[in-house]
């Protein structure tokens, strides 16, 4: 079930530049979220009239409170940095579908690439079995590098070579002789473009959370749909996760 709700920042902090972290308490949304689930949240400007969607980082059912983690990269983003402690926003969630967390793999690739980083947080600490974070960042600031080690062994990989294997997230599986039985991944399209042709490869399952653009996040406007072998399906409402074999680029 989806809420609207004013939800009331805790604390906000830029975690690496142009990056941020923000806590808000709610009062459904944290009950009800997911891990690979996302809220769309509304701009105090009205003549913004569009939500933005922002996957969910962090989730604590009982303090009923939510993590977002997001790049600032516009003028709605921009405005949400802006914000305070005490102050509120608007938002609607928990939207989507996330990752199934009860295949029972026994050793699964979580996978994020640049702001496709942050869902890895939560499913690392909810996805039962052995897990392995493969994070891809442009360079060295590697913003969640605690939390996600919190739950799962991290591996990283830098554009730059400033940390980890220098090159992409498949670089860095390949370089540490990695292996799993399921790839879980959030990131731009050509990363989850490359991991639905590796696992295929390799023979094993794989769920991608695609970055579509989700102008409402309800499934009325269609403007993110995507290509599946069941037809055309809307990212918002029956996605953003979908098996990778579904998905036809």
């Amino acid at each position: 079930m989806k809420y609207q709700e004013t939800a009331l920042i805790k604390e906000q902090r830029e975690i690496a530049p142009g990056v941020y972290s923000l806590w808000l308490q709610t009062e459904h949304i944290a009950e009800e979220a997911r891990p690979g689930q996302f809220v769309s949240v509304y701009c105090h400007d009205e003549s913004r009239l569009l939500p933005r969607p922002i996957s969910i980082c962090e989730i604590d059912k009982e303090n009923k409170t939510l993590r977002l983690v997001y790049r600032k990269a516009g003028a709605g983003t921009a405005e949400f940095s802006g914000y305070g402690a005490g102050e509120t926003l608007r938002l609607i969630g928990p939207l989507g579908n996330g990752f199934p967390l009860d295949k029972g793999y026994k050793k699964v690739f979580l996978i994020g690439g640049g702001i496709g980083v942050p869902p890895m947080v939560e499913l690392s600490r909810q996805l039962p079995g052995e897990k392995i974070v493969v994070s891809g960042y442009r360079g060295g600031d590697l913003f969640l590098k605690d939390e996600l080690s919190r739950h799962a062994e991290l591996v990283v990989a830098t554009e730059d070579g400033s940390a980890g294997t220098k090159g992409n997230v498949l670089d860095a599986i390949k370089e540490n002789g990695l292996t799993a039985d399921a790839i879980f991944a959030c990131g731009p399209g050509p990363m989850l473009r490359a991991l639905k042709a590796y696992a295929e490869e390799q023979g094993i399952d794989c769920y991608l959370s695609l970055e579509e653009r989700m102008a409402c996040g309800v499934g009325a406007c269609l403007s993110c749909v995507v290509d599946t072998t069941a037809g055309k399906r809307r990212a918002c409402v029956d996605g953003p996760v979908f098996c990778a074999s579904e998905v036809v680029w």
